[in-house]
């Protein structure tokens, strides 16, 4: 396993962190603690959680995906040895059940939503707290296209940096992120912090697959020369290009099978451009996941992939990816394939 640092802070990560939004709905506590066991074994030192996990998001569920992670840092003695990051969440009216629906990003709401998740994850800091989405109008989640709405009233990102300082300062936090972030977004908060001395962002988490590599124009950059890496969610697209989906299957127990509304992979040229690299991968013998793991893994601005899996197998085959490196013409065909059909699912 290879690792890096999160920005500037000396945070060492692995290049592979496990993601935890099916902690609590669809995987047990027992299930949980057997993936963080076996990525812990493997190398992972990094994971990652939101106060709003499991997901799909409801209140009966809200805040046990880091209740769960809480006990196994217990149960395993590994507070130490782990790097723990989790997030805040941004306005929505799917989620006014986590804290009143007060989810604005101001001092109030940022200190309330802290406490809760360390109270929650039973330890007295966060390795990296990251803004899960702007409490601004602007376009994310797979939204084409920018509408401005001149009556938006958001929180100042200043006032935001203002009021995870305290937390950094009062040791509750070591470094802070941002996630499903602009490049006029992440550009101010680095300005900001530059500018005041207030924390500088260390990441962003941002959607990147090859079903969706949007993050190259703009963002990457960004993150290169200001030293602010992306940790890549959804990297399998919702494990769309493990080719499971193809031809109408439904695995039992899968997530598109379970919750078919979340269909931000399932538009006809994503599944078209799925077909394609699961064909490619076939051709060169390997397996499509662990292909579409490694070529994230291997871009520039990248300081982890974050990796979820519903079962321990799956979660073994996507881990072995940490080893694979592809060579020249499988990048090239990967490239040729995303020329033709360029970012079909953002």
């Amino acid at each position: 396993m290879d690792y890096g640092e999160l920005g500037r802070s000396g945070i060492k990560v692995s290049r592979i962190c496990l993601g935890t939004m099916t902690f609590g709905q669809q995987n047990s506590e027992a299930e949980a603690f057997a993936q963080l066991d076996l990525a812990v074994d493997a190398g992972v030192n990094f994971i990652d959680a939101a106060e709003m996990y499991p997901i799909p998001p409801s209140a009966a569920t809200a805040g046990r995906t880091e209740e769960i992670i809480g006990r196994w840092l217990v149960s395993r003695r590994t507070r130490h040895e782990v790097v723990v990051a989790t997030k805040i969440t941004g306005p929505g009216a799917v989620f006014e059940h986590i804290r009143g629906g007060d989810l604005r990003h101001g001092r109030r709401q940022i200190r309330d939503a802290i406490e809760g998740s360390l109270r929650r994850l039973g330890t007295d800091f966060v390795d990296l707290y990251q803004i899960h989405w702007p409490d601004r109008t602007t376009s994310m989640f797979g939204q084409r296209g920018f509408g401005h709405d001149p009556e938006d009233v958001s929180t100042p990102i200043a006032e935001t940096l203002e009021a995870l300082d305290e937390h950094v300062r009062a040791g509750k936090v070591r470094a802070i992120g941002v996630s499903n972030e602009t490049p006029w977004g992440l550009m101010t908060y680095v300005s900001e912090a530059e500018r005041t001395g207030l924390p500088r962002a260390v990441s962003i988490q941002n959607p990147y697959s090859l079903l969706n590599r949007l993050f190259e124009v703009g963002l990457a950059e960004i993150a290169i020369r200001e030293n602010c890496g992306l940790l890549a969610y959804s990297p399998l697209a919702f494990g769309t290009l493990s080719g499971k989906y193809l031809n109408g299957q439904r695995p039992p127990g899968a997530r598109l099978t379970l919750f078919p509304h979340y269909g931000r992979y399932m538009v006809p040229n994503a599944v078209a451009a799925t077909a394609d690299y699961v064909a490619l991968a076939r051709r060169h013998g390997l397996d499509p996941a662990q292909m579409a793991l490694a070529y994230i893994m291997s871009r520039p601005f990248l300081t982890s992939a974050i990796i979820g899996a519903t079962t321990v197998d799956q979660l073994v085959v996507n881990l072995r990816a940490a080893d694979l490196h592809l060579d020249p013409d499988t990048v090239a065909e990967i490239e040729a394939i995303h020329a033709a059909n360029p970012d079909p699912a953002p």
